[in-house]
């Protein structure tokens, strides 16, 4: 075998069908649903399901534009019953892509774990490749907490298989997935404590960014206890009871939504000749190269920051390094990422907190989301947006953006500052008007340099 591709997530599928095309005799060995975590787990599920919990929040809230729904219910298991058909939708795409890939690319079903170099055993057969490419993910990770053993819980991947709305829910986890599940069972309808030992939610962003989000939480009735210590759970009544600092928390079901673990536990890598570090990642180096000659690792598995479309973007980047036609490494590009609560968070580059840690020169300039026009006109001002800029070069360093379509207003810097443009080129186009868009516009043209006289 040429190649032997362990897992099936968004940059195992990719390489194993564009290195088939390329000539290569290719195994793809996957043990669970095909697609990895974003079809299966993550991204497809979680964001198919906030949609419906988007719709239940505007039709409660239509009032405020004129607009009146009347009572509005959620049926549980009818969005579920979508969300399971969208996910089977995707998942057979990745089985039909596989499929017609031709016979240099071979699914193998089974567990791997290395039984030497470049030798993996599979169900009993063993393989061995020239190349060995990881991507087996990484799957949530369980907290110490003294009880937690002995009562029931929740995974994001359980959490959105509950057919029954939780009266009470307690989220554990003020990041990502806790508060895009969080705030999206609050609009389904369930009561919702978010915890988290940090001061705020998303607590790598600045300030300023987390209470713009926290407040609309708030509004939304989301109860938070934030900078608490949790001393341990346990089963009282029938109820869960979560001790947090001096106090109890009581709820019916239990979120646990605190990281990632890499699924690296039964693969041996040890056998293999491949190192992890104290938390189980695999090492890579910038060209995804593993301490083990001709094994790579790609994806989750390499450790944060754990995105669908970082993973996707290793696969281009290891796939021309393959064919020995690239030299773009892992740290020639800038990951932007987003957070599909509501108001969206859309992030790139480095933070005020990051900036001046780093001793960073720096200009920044912020803008209210209810500045802009198009927000005011559809009743969406929450949030905030943030841009730090280079005084001497005039390129952007960071953007932080809260507020309606952040997730999609964050792509207008990606280029740019991949590019390594000046601002000005944001400053001097023609933006339509009345757009979110143009808010941006407005947002750079904060800073004195660019400001109309």
């Amino acid at each position: 075998m040429d190649v032997i591709i362990v897992g099936s997530g968004q940059a195992g599928v990719p390489l194993a069908v564009r290195l088939a095309g390329a000539g290569r005799r290719v195994a793809l060995v996957e043990r669970a649903r095909l697609g990895g975590t974003c079809v299966n787990y993550g991204c497809t599920p979680s964001k198919t399901m906030i949609a419906s919990a988007h719709a239940a929040h505007v039709a409660r809230t239509a009032a405020a534009l004129g607009v009146h729904c009347g009572e509005v219910r959620v049926d549980l298991p009818a969005v579920v019953a979508r969300k399971e058909k969208i996910v089977d939708e995707w998942r057979e795409g990745v089985a039909a892509r596989i499929a017609q890939a031709g016979p240099r690319l071979r699914l193998v079903r089974g567990t791997a774990r290395f039984v030497g170099a470049r030798e993996l055993e599979v169900g009993g057969e063993r393989l061995r490749g020239e190349t060995v490419i990881l991507n087996v993910g990484a799957r949530p990770s369980v907290p110490k907490l003294p009880g937690l053993d002995r009562v029931p819980w929740l995974d994001n991947q359980r959490a959105m298989e509950l057919r029954e709305l939780p009266r009470r829910l307690l989220v554990v986890g003020g990041g990502y997935i806790g508060c895009e599940l969080g705030q999206m069972f609050r609009r389904f309808g369930a009561e919702v404590t978010i915890v988290d030992r940090a001061p705020h939610l998303l607590a790598r962003e600045d300030p300023e960014i987390s209470e713009s989000l926290e407040g609309v939480f708030r509004d939304e009735g989301i109860a938070l206890e934030l900078g608490v210590e949790l001393a341990g759970v346990e089963l009282r009544g029938g109820e869960i009871v979560l001790r947090a600092g001096d106090r109890e928390l009581t709820g019916s079901h239990l979120l646990i939504a605190t990281g990632r673990h890499p699924n690296t536990d039964d693969l041996d890598c040890e056998a293999g000749g491949v190192a992890r570090d104290q938390r189980g990642y695999v090492i890579v180096d910038d060209y995804y190269r593993t301490s083990a000659m001709g094994v790579f690792a790609v994806g989750d598995v390499t450790g944060p920051p754990q995105f669908t479309h970082t993973s996707w973007d290793d696969h281009r980047l290891l796939f021309e390094l393959l064919l020995g036609r690239g030299s773009r490494s892992r740290t020639d590009r800038l990951i932007p990422y987003a957070v599909f609560t509501d108001p969206e968070v859309g992030r790139i580059g480095m933070s005020e907190s990051e900036a001046r840690q780093a001793g960073v020169r720096y200009e920044v300039a912020t803008l209210p989301f209810s500045a802009v026009a198009r927000a005011r006109e559809t009743g969406r001002t929450a949030g905030v947006m943030k841009l730090l800029l280079d005084p001497e070069t005039e390129r952007v360093l960071g953007v932080a953006l809260v507020g309606a379509e952040a997730a999609e207003l964050v792509h207008i810097f990606v280029p740019l500052m991949q590019a390594g443009a000046s601002a000005r080129a944001i400053v001097d186009p023609e933006f339509v008007h009345p757009t979110f868009a143009e808010g941006v516009q407005s947002l750079v043209m904060r800073l004195p340099r660019y400001a109309l006289d």
